[in-house]
């Protein structure tokens, strides 16, 4: 190789790094900005935002070092405050789907149905202040001038020594290959003797996870996809979205049985009635996706 280009392909993996480093500070400045935020009102859009920035910090540091044997100590302090953030972030979708199911109820005259999802709502929402205190304790112990420098760090030291070594459009096909067999696995489980299993809904919510991963791939790493994977970001958008109502629902359904009809002090009848809408929503939602083709049984 020349001198000439030696020179070029140094400048090459310049530019390649210095991608890498903006798109990695500006997820960094925003994760820091919204979890600061967060801590002062517990605004819906302040945690959800310092919450989808965390996970494409965590996508990028994934794609640079898999092992995480270079950046455990940043990747760790993002990892911890995902999961504190999600645990928030989920109640609160949690409760406004219930408070509109109960804005629902209230509409059609169903009274009873309508305290049922307002003694929900009430238990979720003391959940949720654990989840808020939790929060309240943990993140600010991350948020510290020590990782300020930790990441200073990792971008001056590491980051291009990392960045020569990955290619994200290499990344992203291994996941499409991942993703595949995750649906030819979870669309045997459905269509198997056993079909709508404990397993089988496991295995839709791997692929769910599956397809968020490439949806934050190709959003987080935009800047180094080929053209072909440019529209992978609503593609997999779309799916998870498809996948996450199914999931939304069982969720919902599992967090009053969690609870229990005692502890609500609900009627046995409104109790069914309300359960068996849910398992119908369910059934409906899973037999209607566009992403796993389930054959309808024989006998219906």
């Amino acid at each position: 190789m020349t001198v000439e280009q030696v020179a070029k392909e140094k400048e090459k993996q310049i530019s390649k790094t210095r991608q890498w480093e903006q798109a990695l500070n500006k997820l960094y400045i925003n994760f820091r900005d919204y979890s600061k935020d967060s801590l002062k009102g517990f605004g819906d859009e302040d945690i959800h935002q310092a919450r989808v920035n965390s996970r494409k910090l965590l996508t990028l540091l994934s794609i640079l070092d898999p092992e995480h044997s270079v950046t455990e100590p940043i990747y760790s302090a993002f990892k911890q405050s995902q999961k504190r953030l999600g645990k928030v972030r989920d109640a609160d979708v949690l409760i406004e789907s219930f408070k509109e199911r109960r804005k629902q109820a209230k509409s059609a005259g169903e009274s009873k149905t309508a305290e049922l999802l307002k003694a929900v709502i009430n238990h979720q929402k003391e959940k949720r202040k654990k989840y808020r205190k939790r929060l309240t304790d943990e993140l600010p112990k991350v948020l510290t001038k020590e990782l300020d420098e930790q990441w200073e760090a990792f971008l001056v030291n590491e980051l291009e020594g990392l960045a020569a070594k990955r290619d994200v459009n290499v990344v992203m096909r291994e996941l499409e290959v991942a993703f595949d067999q995750k649906k030819k696995v979870c669309k045997a489980l459905f269509n198997g003797p056993e079909g709508e299993s404990q397993e089988s809904f496991e295995a839709l919510h791997d692929l769910r996870i599956a397809a968020k991963e490439l949806r934050y791939t190709a959003s987080a790493a935009s800047f180094a996809l080929n053209q072909k994977f440019h529209a992978h970001e609503e593609i997999y958008k779309k799916i998870q979205q498809e996948l996450g109502d199914i999931n939304d629902k069982r969720i919902w359904l599992e967090t009053l049985h969690s609870i229990g009809r005692d502890k609500l002090d609900v009627g046995k009848k409104v109790w069914n009635q309300f359960t068996d809408s849910l398992r119908a929503e369910v059934q409906e939602a899973l037999h209607g996706n566009e992403v796993v083709h389930i054959a309808p049984k024989p006998n219906n």
